[in-house]
């Protein structure tokens, strides 16, 4: 037979995960104000003809730039459109269509930042389409972000490659 405080601290272990979860759940409206009571009852109406704000001095002009104003269209932050975006880039890349190649590989990288792999496929579109620095931009990119990739010495030498040629446009144009 269990001792009485055994019992009870298994009943306060198995009661802490449920007690954790009602205080994570319970709404902000039936949370305590400072002086312990309860703040669930609905605020009393304004009199008609009352001002919106409790403070008369605040203005009543609304922000100009609002959130929804200024969010931007697409989430940041999507790992599956990112990965979408890659694989229709990969098959634009494929067909030749490079410009639309290169909004999908740069789709992909805003919507998840951080990710290496567009940058790569990125870099080949643009040097394919005979944009070298932004190539070399790409390629760099790819390796800061994923230096250990398996492919990095032959994109070092595609970097390595990409510099000699823009090097040599910088000296025959100056």
């Amino acid at each position: 037979m269990q001792r009485p405080t055994a019992r009870r601290n298994a009943l306060a272990r198995s009661l802490l995960p449920l007690a954790a979860f009602l205080l994570l759940t319970v709404p902000a409206s039936h949370a305590q104000n400072s002086q312990g009571e309860s703040s669930s009852t609905a605020p009393k109406p304004l009199p008609p003809g009352a001002p919106d704000s409790p403070h008369p001095k605040s203005s009543h002009k609304k922000p100009k730039d609002t959130s929804t104003n200024s969010a931007p269209d697409q989430p940041t932050w999507d790992p599956l459109r990112a990965e979408k975006d890659l694989e229709v880039g990969q098959f634009y890349l494929k067909k030749g269509d490079l410009d639309a190649a290169i909004d999908r590989f740069q789709d992909a990288a805003a919507a998840k930042p951080g990710f290496a792999i567009p940058y790569r496929y990125l870099g080949e579109a643009q040097e394919k389409k005979g944009d070298k620095r932004e190539a070399l931009k790409s390629y760099r990119r790819y390796l800061d972000l994923y230096p250990h990739a398996e492919d990095a010495k032959k994109i070092q030498k595609k970097i390595d490659k990409l510099w000699s040629e823009v090097g040599q446009k910088d000296k025959s144009a100056g």
